[in-house]
């Protein structure tokens, strides 16, 4: 409301207001010429005076706005005149103050000494030096604000205005920065957001779950959720439903405001919608009629003030005069001549005035004045100096009481004569200008809720970070400072979370029992959390952790929102903004309730109070306004009444105030006293919600705890009161004396709401329903209780299970949770502690004991849909309702004898039953009906009990003389009398989903019985049956009882077992009905697949394809264990051979079948090679053959002999996923099923008469077969068939509603085994012994070769590649053809890089990077110990010196080579300069040489001598990664992989004759070289392959399909040979011994182990003394007694010529070769000038090839730098086109100097060619011609498709490209040494691995 008037001389008139925009929506006043405008009160009005009123001494506007500033004619000799007119006292003139406000009395002013712990701002203010860059403007001037620009971190992004935010939040769609920076130049293509099936997509892309649509909440935050919910969830009694799907006050429709998000509330709106208590404005808008005529335009466009009586004349200031109008003018105007009010009342003489006299004067005792006098008009008029004011006599001068007013002092104020003097309260410290208050301690933080995340931003900084994100929908916060912990309330999830204050720690506090918790608040003192819920219309409290719980209060509240506490008054305050309005005050421990507000209230929605200041502000979202008032209410005033859209949440802080706005989705500031500077702190918000400041002060510790140390002697809950405090009780529990509860509840209401469990305690009298903290209870229908346990249940059908927990909650479990379709009954026989309950999905009624064991069907037949079940175990019966097709109640005994229909006609929806056991009465609700009725036991005289007024009844209970009932339509909870009906009561309403109820207490009646002597003698179940039989025994489902009706049998005998996911049951064949039973395996199950069972042993076999294992366990359950752990990925088949005692299995994974013993043990690859997708797989042992399907590309089913040979294809055609397979051996038939063609096949078993059995069949998985019938599992029907299997008729349903099934068996363990053919001795085989047509084979497990004898295997392979694959150690044997990988069994891997084998103790050595350790163990998996465990980064290379027992490793964290002995002592950093990244590393101990690789940013290949002496740089040029490294003992050549460069390169050992072997390799990683091969491994491929060394070529894959491939070695009793000086008694050295090229030398650990080291070599040193396997080493196992002639035998006759031999085995001392040139070399010489001569000839005949370079335009993989403690997924791979510098690039290539092949390289070709055997080398040669185009340096002059390659440029650096392009000449192509004893083996045959992708369109399916 605003008013303006205007007052000029003797002319009162109003005139229009014109507005402007001040601050952020504030407005302004513009009056006329001649005229000054006054200053906007809070309230919006304006006034206007004359001109010459301004700066006359006198108050005319009211609020001395007329005087601000002005230059006041006089000011006393004790006062100092401000430049601005201000008077004030000489001694606060140079006092560091600005007390005249315009800093003039500071000016001129000597220079102040600050004290060191101050900071001196430019205007000489001393202020704290804390509070220098604090973004707080202390100074005045904000000289103490001039900082430099904080630096953002590497995981921030820094703002174009300098401020930082998240990284992540760069262009994440949300603006982050203030100016936006954050999402300029982004991508366009934001990508899509995909929500799942089970999740609902909000309208801005969020996926909230699908539970949440149309639940009445905004869980999207822009109401898209609740669109088109009419239907779903209409809004309560007296409230509107927007559009939208948001409910508001039916008020507010058509009353002219915009209260729907769409506005949907002022459509359709007719003249006639204002009620009679409001009032209608001409613009149609209603208001309430008390505010019509009340001063205030609330209509907007006044019409609700037009017409008005006179009322009451506002209230002048005390220093001013009301005119007889009742308008306000200064004192001075009064009686000076001229008549300023306008009916001259100011100039009335007889009562105003008097006539002046000639006496009169100011030169006279001062005109009779106290303080000043001036003379107007010939009048003396009198005025006061500041801080006073003039009394009514005109003479005196009367304080003015500043304090009085707001606005002086920011808290406290002391009222002084002619003054004011502020102070602060603790905790704050008085700013320099004597009036603000300064809090102290770290920088102010504003917290908020942003529904999808908590934020918080410096608000005088507004720099902005994340505290907690993807969240559902938090709205409510708030914090506790001295705990660090931040608490909100999610109404999404239901949920009240904490968490710490750095974002860690995530937990739960308050998860059940809550609808909507729109307000929290932290007693900080007593450590309490408070909460407002609107959906419960409570406030509730709890200690911190969510515990001892108590409902506060509860009555007439409608829908509470924000909340605040004042712990040091000990009260609380909340606003609830239900049909009327108010803002309230209590007690905190709920008395002394008072409203301190309700007028002019519409949407309170926060508040927040002003501890210093001891105010409290609120905001209200529909009257678009800020209030602030007392504690009281008192003094109630608006601070902000425009430019407020939406307002939400409020905080305060010193002395502004914060607030979020809906609309403006922004956080903004203004002063708390004035309103006035009004700041935008943030904008462009997600949905800022409440919102809080984060500083100690506004939670000052200076309360008093009034429940002190010991919780004020209270056992529960201490609650503090205004006064004292109060002992309270969690909701629910009586109160046994002042300060203690009971201990627990004795009689309670129990009921089912769906999705959460409740009780209402009737120990207390407020029958407040309290929620039972239950977990994941989804649609709890069903109940009943066991008081001696203390446990209640109830069933889900939601997740379709039988729950149990103590009536508190403690100790939830699922007891039954298989073969339940929708379990609607549920009651508890609490004589013999059973279960009995009725499924509505299956039509059963079953019963189990109380823990869920021993589960029984007992009836099954005849059921339709039964519902609510009741026992009498007084009487031994059970009832229960069945609302089928004919409608009825039936009875029958316990144990499921007698069974009739007692009530069968005019029954249609028989939902609750109750017995009364007192007048043995039948109770039941009838929803359709609408009905409760009660009959005899038998179903005789049949009475309505109630027949009116039941919308809906469903749940049924009785207790004493009171029956009560849930209804699902009135939402209630009701009770009445149970003999008359009378009496109704509502117990609770507003209730949604209610279901089952019951009354808990502890007197039920007991009952003798004869099942509690011995369980009446039963081995199971003993269940109570009418008399005169009183008891029956009964056996688990699927089991007979015996023929003495007492014990059970002990299992199944003829059963089907079927996979399903996460669980193996079984289906009894042996009793009339079907029903599946879990085998209770201890283990966890993910992706159970395959099954198979031992029938001898009674033992179950089953394969997971997640954790990929198969493992074993008891048809019980018991006795779990994994058989085969490693080398499995998808085993889809598994087949029992329970004659052989074998286990068969198929691989789709790794495309292979293989065989084991039962145990897992002696593992054989059978087939491996064209099979692609095996799956099913079946077993013939008398005929000793096998069979599977495969449903790759071709799909077949093939046949094989059971040993792996004489493999035949049965059936290729007509095929699609051949899936289930089986063998109907008294038919002679094949069985198979078909998932693509839907049909059920037979042929014979040898492929013929092929015929269809059965069809359709719409997804068939599993088939088996018993007796007569086939079973099989059907994916698309969820369910298990059985037809004929010889007509494929007769098709029934075994069970139904099974998702996941997947492989199946039949068992009949009746059945004989059959004969083994290797019962005998095992078949005469040492290992394996598999059946064939017609006889037997040995075998040997995978890689082991057999014995000339056929039937012996050798222990372990001789020769074998051994390499890492992150979390394996595997082994591929090259003894056998199949090169199948076998994982060596070490355990506690993680992510191995590199290995290496020590021959002589036959270890393997490893590193593992993500442990940072290096280990060894055998291959066997035992001995693992840790070698290294202490400062290691990322070891990449390892390398074993076989001879000196010395262990070399490579760390590229630490850039160092380091080396020890092979325990892991005497450890010696080598090399730690000059590294950048080094990498692979390899040992020539014979020659006394270490080689490494380094693949920093300048890549190279090094040398050094063992000791790190002698370091040379063999290859620094046309590098990229140098991955792996390897040697070649017999040629004397270096390998290594390039992964950047994509190839494989070789060497002299001087870093000579450089050559390229292939050329083309997508990511090789390492490489190892055994006989004639290279082998490496390939991160792109997978894969391990070999090649030719000598040509490159015969390229061939190993092993395929083999994630994180890593290091690769060869293990061989000819790699690890020779030996040097250091291989016998350690070279005499005490320490570490190093051999190198010409000596040896000793050397010392870098840490002492307490031995005496020495570098000189002694005879007898401790090391070889220490027994740790430093000894005289026999390398040669032929004759181990004689080193000198091992090393003479293995010594070829260029090592002796060049002194690498060793003379003797005593030499230690340094030994340098002196001898001349040995007669071999003159050979050497004759040899190469033959080959010279005959390589030119070859000159003139052939010509030069030119070397070939890849279509520049063709894409590449680029990789990244990979990094080893990631997966290998993680290495990015990148498809790139080349740039269009590439062309420029080759260009210059093939243009540069010529590099045509020399006549010396086509001689060292031909001198291979004549130096092989093989013809392909002359074909090389024969392509070679003359090249004109230069290639990169150093190609390999072969074979011409390994001369060229691809050189990626466009991923290199400049200097790297530069030298890819230097101009240099290539290097020599080396010859290749073969000795006279090499074979040149023919390359082997290719194994086939070439890996198609497979159709995956059945995993679609």
């Amino acid at each position: 409301m605003q008013r303006v008037t205007l007052l000029f001389g003797f002319l009162v008139a109003s005139v229009p207001l014109t507005q402007g925009v001040t601050g952020s929506g504030g407005s302004e006043c513009s009056c006329g010429r001649n005229h000054f405008t006054c200053a906007v009160s809070a309230f919006g009005e304006c006034t206007c005076i004359p001109a010459q009123w301004q700066c006359d001494g006198d108050n005319d506007c009211g609020d001395h706005s007329d005087e601000d500033g002005c230059m006041l004619p006089t000011c006393s000799p004790l006062e100092f005149h401000c430049d601005n007119g201000k008077c004030i006292r000489r001694s606060w003139v140079c006092d560091g103050d600005n007390d005249c406000g315009d800093d003039s009395d500071e000016q001129d002013c000597p220079p102040r000494e600050c004290e060191e712990d101050e900071f001196h701002c430019q205007n000489g203010y001393c202020i704290r030096s804390l509070w220098h860059c604090d973004g707080d403007n202390d100074c005045g001037d904000n000289s103490d604000e001039q900082c430099d620009m904080r630096k953002c971190s590497d995981k921030e992004f820094r703002c174009n205005d300098g401020s930082c935010i998240a990284e992540h939040w760069y262009c994440d769609g949300d603006t982050d920065c203030k100016d936006g920076s954050d999402e300029e130049g982004c991508p366009a293509d934001v990508p899509v957001t995909n929500c799942s099936v089970e999740e609902f997509q909000c309208a801005y892309g969020r996926c909230i779950l699908d539970i949440y649509h149309c639940d009445g909440d905004d869980d999207c935050g822009d109401w898209s959720d609740e669109s088109d919910c009419a239907s779903h969830h209409p809004c309560r009694l007296g409230e509107f439903l927007c559009n939208s799907g948001l409910c508001i006050n039916a008020g507010w429709r058509c009353d002219g405001d915009f209260d729907c998000d769409d506005q949907s509330d002022e459509k359709n709106c007719t003249a006639s919608q204002c009620t009679t208590d409001q009032f209608r404005c001409k613009s149609g808008r209603c208001i309430r009629l008390s505010w019509r005529c009340d001063g205030e335009d609330d209509c907007s466009d006044n019409s609700d003030e037009e017409d008005c009586e006179k009322t009451e004349l506002p209230h002048c200031a005390p220093d001013q005069f009301t005119c007889g109008t009742g308008r306000c003018i200064g004192q001075r105007k009064v009686c000076n001549g001229a008549k300023d009010c306008q009916d001259g009342s100011d100039e009335i003489p007889h009562q105003n005035c008097r006539e002046p006299s000639e006496e009169e004067s100011c030169n006279v005792d001062n005109g009779g004045c106290a303080h000043k006098c001036q003379q107007v008009r010939g009048i003396v008029q009198c005025t006061c100096h500041t801080g006073y004011r003039l009394m009514e006599n005109g003479k005196l001068c009367q304080d003015i009481n500043e304090c009085a007013e707001d606005g002086y002092c920011s808290q406290g104020c002391t009222n002084l004569e002619g003054g004011f003097q502020c102070w602060c309260v603790q905790g704050y410290e008085l700013r320099p200008d004597k009036r603000g208050c300064k809090a102290l301690g770290p920088e102010p933080v504003l917290l908020f809720a942003n529904r999808i995340d908590i934020r918080q931003v410096l608000p005088r900084r507004s720099e902005y970070t994340l505290l907690l994100n993807n969240l559902e929908n938090a709205i409510a916060l708030d914090f506790h400072h001295d705990k660090e912990l931040v608490f909100w309330s999610d109404v999404t999830l239901d949920r009240i979370m904490k968490a710490n204050l750095n974002g860690s720690n995530v937990e739960e506090v308050v998860s059940t029992g809550l609808e909507s918790p729109g307000g929290l608040a932290i007693d900080w003192i007593h450590n309490k959390l408070y909460w407002t819920d609107s959906g419960t219309s409570r406030i509730e409290v709890s200690n911190l952790d969510g515990t001892q719980r108590k409902v506060l209060l509860w009555q007439n509240l409608e829908k509470p929102r924000a909340i605040a506490l004042h712990p040091m008054e000990g009260t609380i305050y909340w606003t609830d903004w239900g049909n009327t309005p108010r803002i309230e005050y209590a007690a905190m421990d709920g008395s002394n309730r008072k409203i301190i507000a309700d007028t002019h209230l519409f949407w309170p929605n926060g508040l927040t109070i002003d501890y210093a200041g001891q105010k409290m502000y609120w905001v209200d979202a529909k009257h678009h306004v800020i209030e602030r008032a007392d504690l009281d209410g008192q003094n109630r005033r608006a601070v902000i009444s425009q430019g407020l859209p939406h307002p939400f949440a409020i905080t305060v802080f010193e002395d502004s105030l914060y607030w979020t706005d809906w609309h403006t989705k922004s956080i903004n500031s203004a002063n708390k006293f004035t309103g006035k500077n009004q700041e935008i702190i943030r904008n462009k918000l997600h949905f800022p919600m409440d919102i809080h400041t984060l500083h100690p002060q506004r939670q000052p510790a200076a309360g008093r705890n009034r429940c002190g140390t010991n919780n004020g002697g209270c056992s529960h809950l201490c609650l503090p009161s205004t006064a004292n405090y109060t002992c309270a009780c969690p909701t629910g529990f009586k109160k046994v004396d002042d300060y203690n509860c009971a201990g627990s509840l004795d009689k309670f209401l129990l009921f089912a709401r769906r999705t959460d469990i409740r009780r209402i305690s009737f120990d207390t009298e407020d029958k407040s329903d309290d929620v039972i903290p239950l977990a994941d209870v989804r649609s709890a229908v069903a109940l009943d209780w066991d008081a001696k346990g203390e446990y209640i249940y109830w069933t889900d059908v939601t997740t379709d299970s039988i729950n149990r927990a103590k009536w508190d909650g403690t100790k939830q479990e699922a007891i039954a949770v298989t073969s339940l379709e929708s379990p609607a009954g549920l009651a508890v026989d609490w004589v013999t502690n059973k279960l009995y309950w009725t499924d509505a999905g299956t039509d059963r009624i079953e019963a189990s004991n109380l823990d869920g064991s021993m589960r029984t069907v007992l009836i099954w037949e005849n059921l339709d849909r039964p519902r609510d079940i009741v026992v009498d175990p007084i009487g031994g019966y059970m009832y229960w309702t069945d609302w089928g097709a004919n409608p009825k109640i039936e009875r029958a005994g316990l144990d499921a004898s007698e069974r009739t229909v007692i009530i069968s006609s005019n029954l249609t929806w028989p939902n609750g039953l109750a017995v009364d056991y007192e007048t043995e009465r039948l109770y039941w609700a009838d929803a359709g009906m609408k009905t409760i009725e009660y009959a005899n036991l038998n179903g005789t005289h049949r009475r309505v009990l109630i027949g009116s007024q039941l919308p809906h009844p469903f749940g049924l209970t009785l207790h004493e003389d009171k029956i009560y009932w849930t209804d699902w339509q009135s939402k209630s909870i009701q009770s009445a009398d149970k003999n008359s009906g009378l009496g109704r009561m509502v117990l609770r309403e507003n209730l949604e989903n209610l279901m089952d109820i019951h009354m808990f207490h502890r007197h039920r009646t007991p009952v003798a019985s004869m099942c509690k002597i011995d369980n009446g003698g039963c081995s199971h179940l003993c269940l109570l049956a009418p008399l005169p039989k009183a008891y029956h025994c009964g056996c688990p489902t699927g089991i007979n009882l015996l023929a003495d009706g007492k014990t059970c049998a002990p299992g199944m005998t003829s059963f089907l077992i079927f996979a399903r996911r996460t669980d193996i049951r079984m289906v009894s064949l042996d009793i009339p009905y079907f029903a599946d039973v879990v085998v209770p395996v201890n283990g966890s199950m993910k992706n159970t697949i395959a099954i198979g069972v031992d029938p001898k042993e009674g033992k179950v076999y089953w394969s997971d394809s997640t954790l990929n294992k198969i493992s074993r366990a008891d048809l019980n359950g018991s006795q779990q264990e994994d058989i085969v752990t490693t080398g499995l990925m998808t085993t889809d088949g598994l087949a029992v051979d329970i004659t052989g005692r074998k286990i068969y299995w198929t691989d789709t994974g790794t495309n292979r079948i293989e065989v084991a013993n039962l145990d897992g043990t002696m593992r054989k690859v059978l087939i491996w090679q064209n099979l692609d997708s095996p799956r099913a797989i079946a077993l013939h042992h008398e005929k000793g053959f096998m069979y599977w399907t495969d449903w790759g590309e071709h799909a077949k089913l093939e046949r094989a002999a059971m040993d792996g040979s004489d493999r035949v294809v049965l059936i290729n055609s007509n095929l699609g996923w051949p899936n289930g397979l089986v063998i109907d051996k008294e038919g002679s038939r094949l069985l198979w099923a078909d998932a693509h063609t839907e049909r059920i096949e037979a042929a014979d078993l040898n492929g013929v008469n092929r015929r269809t059995l059965v069809t359709p069949v719409q997804h068939p998985y599993g088939l088996t077969l018993l007796d007569s019938h086939i079973y099989w599992t059907d994916w698309q029907t969820r369910s298990i068939q059985r037809a004929d299997k010889n007509t494929g008729n007769d098709i029934i349903t075994v069970r139904g509603n099974l998702p996941g099934l997947m492989d199946i068996q039949a068992i009949d363990r009746a059945r004989p085994v059959g004969f083994n053919k290797c019962s005998v001795r095992n078949g005469g085989c040492s290992h394996l012994c598999l059946p064939r047509p017609g006889g037997i084979t040995c075998a040997c497990p995978t890689g082991i070769q057999m014995k000339n004898d056929g039937r012996t295997c050798d222990n372990a392979p001789e020769t074998y590649l051994l390499f890492s694959s992150r979390g394996s150690i595997r082994r591929i044997s090259l003894d056998t053809t199949d090169y199948t990988d076998v994982h060596v069994p070490v355990p506690e891997l993680h992510n191995v890089i590199s290995l290496d084998y020590d021959s002589v103790e036959m270890k393997v050595y490893y590193t593992d990077v993500f442990l940072d350790v290096i280990r060894s163990a055998n291959l066997n998996g035992s001995g693992m110990m840790t070698v290294i465990g202490q400062g290691l980064k990322t070891t990449d290379g390892l390398a074993i010196d076989w001879v000196a027992r010395n262990l070399y490793w490579t760390d590229t964290g630490r850039n160092t080579i380091e080396v020890s002995w092979l325990d892991g002592s005497c450890r010696k950093v080598l090399i730690n300069n000059s590294l950048d990244e080094p990498r692979a590393i390899a040992v020539f101990p014979r020659k006394g040489y270490l080689f490494w690789t380094d693949w920093g940013n300048l890549a190279k290949i090094e040398r050094a001598q063992l000791d790190g002496t002698d370091r040379k740089v063999l290859i620094n040029t046309d590098l990229g990664w140098p991955n792996g490294l390897t040697l070649d003992y017999d040629s004397r050549r270096i390998y290594w992989v390039d992964a950047h460069l994509d190839r494989i390169e070789s060497c002299d050992l001087n870093g000579k004759l450089r050559q390229v072997l292939v050329g083309q390799v997508i990511h090789p990683f390492a490489l190892t070289q055994h006989d004639r091969w290279i082998y490496w491994t390939d991160w792109q491929t997978k894969s391990v392959q070999r090649v030719d060394k000598y040509t490159g070529r015969n390229k061939e894959t190993i092993l395929a399909n083999v994630e994180g491939l890593m290091d690769i070695i060869v293990v061989s009793p000819q790699r690890q040979t020779g030996t040097n000086s250091c291989g016998v008694n350690n070279g005499g050295c005490t320490h570490l011994c190093f051999a190198r090229a010409t000596d040896f030398v000793c050397d010392c650990p870098d840490e002492p182990d307490g031995r005496l080291c020495s570098v000189e070599t002694t005879r007898s040193s401790e090391k070889a003394d220490a027994g740790d396997s430093r000894r005289n080493f026999d390398f040669f196992p032929a004759k181990p007694t004689d080193p000198v002639e091992n090393t003479s035998e293995n010594c070829s006759q260029k090592d002796a010529s060049q002194g690498l031999c060793e003379e003797s085995v005593n030499q230690v001392l340094p030994a340098i070769n002196g001898e001349g040139l040995h007669i071999s070399y003159i050979i050497g010489a004759v040899l190469s000038i033959l080959a010279i001569l005959i390589l030119i000839a070859a000159v003139i005949i052939y010509r030069h090839k030119k070397s070939k370079f890849n279509d520049p335009v063709v894409s590449n993989l680029t990789y990244s730098n990979p990094s080893y403690r990631t997966s290998t997924q993680e290495v990015k791979i990148e498809t790139v086109q080349k740039p269009a510098i590439y062309n420029q690039l080759r260009y210059k290539k093939e243009t540069a100097s010529d590099n045509s092949y020399s006549k010396g390289k086509i001689k060292i070709v031909e001198g291979i060619c004549l130096l092989s055997n093989d013809d392909m080398y002359w074909d090389d040669l024969k392509q070679i011609k003359t090249t004109r185009g230069g290639i990169l340096r150093d190609h390999v002059c072969m074979k011409a498709e390994t001369l060229s390659i691809q050189g990626s440029t466009d991923s290199l650096g400049d200097t790297e490209t530069e030298q890819l392009l230097q101009d240099e000449p290539l290097s020599e192509c080396s010859s290749v040494n073969t000795s006279s004893q090499e074979r040149s083996g023919l390359p082997l045959p290719d194994t086939g691995w070439k890996h198609n992708r497979k159709p995956s369109t059945e995993s679609e399916v």
